[in-house]
């Protein structure tokens, strides 16, 4: 039986999830979203239930132990056994080189043993195609090829090969190194090669984690936190994806199960803020990169909620007969619907995604006034829908409502752009962008706020209570004080909380009522409370959060809120932003410290 007790290693290209164990149960190629040739954590096919993994077995194994080299995304794990223990380092490679960041489409395994005689076996197993096609495979003197339909992996070694080829256990009596990676012949030897790697690899995680600006507590937390968003973001376009995983059901048995490794203009946006608060704002600037081509692309289209890492603006969602899914809960699904929905909280998004660009003194590639132009083309779509019916921010599948929280982000867009008129000197462009930002806002105040409820609502005139509705103190549309958002709180806390938790919403939706929590809004719940005032609360629920972590310090994006199981996609970006802001918001300063 899989679970999410899994470490991630990456290269902000490709990404692969190894559990406790050391199975690498998750890799895709070419990237994020590519084919799954070790879908371990959806099953296997059949007739080969052995199959999509790369997996280093111990004889007579006993137990294990794993942990990250601090500040880096080098896992070790460490397997014991009753003849002797082995230690395995495993990386993507990273770094800059020759002017340029280098991260090749590669995973590095590095065996040493370091007790007794440890017998170990080699048991690498791809398939292609959402495990559908077994590769061809043929040999060489030092490597494995692993030929798919459009694929080729080479395994470059200096194990011995007949002992991969039949998965057969042999003592480690001395290191050994695995290079998996595309059909190239390496220039230097396996271990030379390996270990330049890994020298460089660990120099880049340790450079990149100095220069974050963390929080005096929580700083563990935070750093891996930081450091595993930052592998969810792909380099080449400047993409964010939501998780690495597809199909990991959201609860058990509910079919919702969906494909999150593309970019949602809205947790991108969390994203990018959380890790500017780390002041690791290079990300801001690719991720800017990237949405800019989207927003160039859309004339007089509206803005989707999601597109693929590459700019694709069709996911058109499918089932995979082949894998049997996450603890035989299928469906696998590769695509998300969410592309054909109206969301239009996300002119909202974008917005407050790229507008500490206008702002920030420090970035290499600012933007101008045309990117500024083009913002207020998404600000006038903003303008239109705000009081129009859409999917809203949890993806309705079969009703259309007014959400507060879609109208809430079009207040957010006219409000930035006003702020980023007047900074660039537009400053009739921002008297203009004022006055629709304060005409949104009155509607909102009126038509979300529910008399019965004695709270802000899902929806326009509606009755049901939403925690998105915390996002109002998050964008800064009301003061946390103000005693309409005092009673929505305890509202929400008396409808939607169970203990540290938070339920999304009180409507069942397309499948029913929820029957997690979904992390996320936890989190934001928390930041409200700080900012009421309520900070002792809000750090007793912090803490509870935090020990739901896995020994890794990851989060998922759902949980169960009285067993502590994580359930949804892995590792979901919006929960391990829900661990920065908190930590942000609630620690200490320095200087009250030292």
């Amino acid at each position: 039986m899989s679970d999410l007790d899994l470490g991630v290693i990456g290269n902000c290209a490709v990404a692969a999830l190894v559990d406790r164990d050391a199975r690498v149960v998750w890799y895709c190629l070419p990237r994020f979203d590519g084919d799954p040739v070790f879908h371990a954590l959806l099953g296997a096919p059949k007739d080969a239930p052995d199959d999509g993994v790369f997996a280093i077995e111990l004889e007579d194994h006993v137990h294990s132990e794993q942990h990250y080299i601090e500040n880096t995304a080098v896992l070790v794990t460490e397997l014991h056994g009753r003849q002797g223990s082995l230690r395995i380092t495993d990386f993507a490679p990273r770094f800059v080189w020759r002017d340029r960041l280098f991260y090749p489409q590669a995973l590095v395994r590095r065996l040493t043993p370091i007790s007794g005689s440890p017998r170990i076996k080699i048991r690498l197993r791809p398939r292609f195609e959402y495990g559908s096609v077994a590769p061809a495979r043929t040999y060489g003197s030092h490597h494995i090829r692993y030929v798919g339909p459009q694929t080729t992996m080479r395994l470059t070694t200096d194990a011995t090969i007949d002992f991969i080829r039949d998965e057969t256990f042999f003592n480690l009596s001395a290191p050994l190194d695995l290079f998996l990676g595309p059909d190239e012949t390496l220039q230097l030897g396996v271990k030379e090669t390996a270990d330049r790697l890994e020298e460089r690899t660990l120099v880049y995680w340790r450079t990149w984690t100095h220069r974050l600006a963390t929080p005096f507590e929580w700083q563990d937390a935070v750093i891996r936190a930081a450091i595993t968003l930052k592998l969810c973001t792909y380099e080449p376009t400047g993409a964010i994806v939501a998780a690495l995983t597809t199909s990991i059901p959201e609860s058990p048995g509910t079919q919702r199960n969906w494909d999150y490794r593309f970019c949602w203009l809205r947790d991108a946006y969390f994203v990018v803020r959380a890790l500017n608060r780390l002041a690791a704002v290079r990300k801001m600037e690719n991720y800017f990169r990237w949405l800019m081509n989207i927003v160039a692309s859309l004339h007089e289209n509206d803005i989707q909620p999601v597109y693929g890492i590459g700019l694709e603006n069709k996911l058109i969602e499918r089932e995979i007969p082949d894998l049997p899914g996450y603890r035989g809960m299928g469906p696998v699904r590769v695509g998300n619907q969410a592309y054909e929905h109206l969301q239009y909280d996300n002119y909202g998004n974008v917005i407050l995604g790229v507008a500490q660009m206008f702002l920030d003194r420090r970035l290499l590639s600012p933007p101008n006034r045309a990117d500024f132009q083009h913002l207020e083309a998404l600000g006038r779509r903003a303008l239109k829908f705000y009081d129009q019916p859409d999917a809203g921010m949890w993806e309705y599948r079969t009703r259309a409502s007014v959400h507060t929280t879609s109208s809430l982000m079009c207040w957010a867009a006219a409000d930035r752009l006003a702020r980023i008129a007047l900074h660039i000197g537009e400053t009739q462009r921002a008297s203009e962008w004022r006055a629709s930002a304060d005409r949104i806002r009155e509607v909102i105040l009126e038509r979300s706020w529910s008399k019965k409820r004695q709270a802000f609502v899902d929806s326009f005139e509606g009755e049901y209570l939403d925690a998105g509705v915390l996002l109002m103190t998050e964008v800064d549309f009301i003061d946390p004080r103000d005693p309409r958002m005092v009673s929505t709180v305890k509202q929400l806390e008396k409808v939607l909380g169970r203990g540290p938790h938070m339920m999304r919403y009180e409507a069942a939706d397309d499948f029913g009522a929820p029957g997690t929590a979904f992390n996320t809004c936890s989190f934001w719940r928390i930041d409200a409370l700080a900012r009421m005032g309520r900070v002792e609360e809000a750090r007793e629920y912090f803490s509870e959060l935090l020990k739901l972590r896995n020994r890794l310090g990851m989060m998922s994006e759902d949980v169960d809120t009285k067993s502590g199981e994580m359930w949804g996609n892995y590792p979901q970006t919006y929960s391990l932003v829900g661990i920065v802001n908190c930590a942000v918001r609630l620690s200490r300063p320095w200087e009250a410290i030292i």
